[in-house]
């Protein structure tokens, strides 16, 4: 599955656009990971613990909109977009979206 940014790709045709394909995750943040990631704030370092739930909240969401582009019949998303924000009680949640347009190239 190829997966772009752009709105085309060069050196490929595209002969059909199935639609929206899109994926979420949230991921919760415990009260451990909260308080090394304020102590590495403080001491100006960086926040392994939350870079990685970033990461992880990244892949869970990019691995739902492909397969909801499989199921569409795509063989590729272009226009992909990546959405990052925090909800819940004092921002305890970090959710993860991922949309683009599933297409058929050839």
């Amino acid at each position: 599955m190829l997966i772009t940014t752009t709105s085309n790709i060069e050196g490929k045709r595209i002969t059909k656009y199935l639609g929206l394909a899109n994926g979420e995750a949230i991921i919760g943040s415990n009260l451990i990971k909260d308080f090394f990631a304020t102590v590495r704030d403080v001491a100006g370092g960086r926040s392994g613990a939350y870079e990685q739930a970033l990461r992880e909240a990244k892949s869970i969401a990019m691995k739902e909109m492909i397969e909801q582009a499989q199921r569409l019949g795509a063989n590729a998303v272009i226009g992909v977009d990546l959405d990052y924000q925090t909800i819940g009680n004092n921002g305890g949640l970090l959710m993860v979206s991922a949309n683009g347009t599933a297409v058929v190239i050839e």
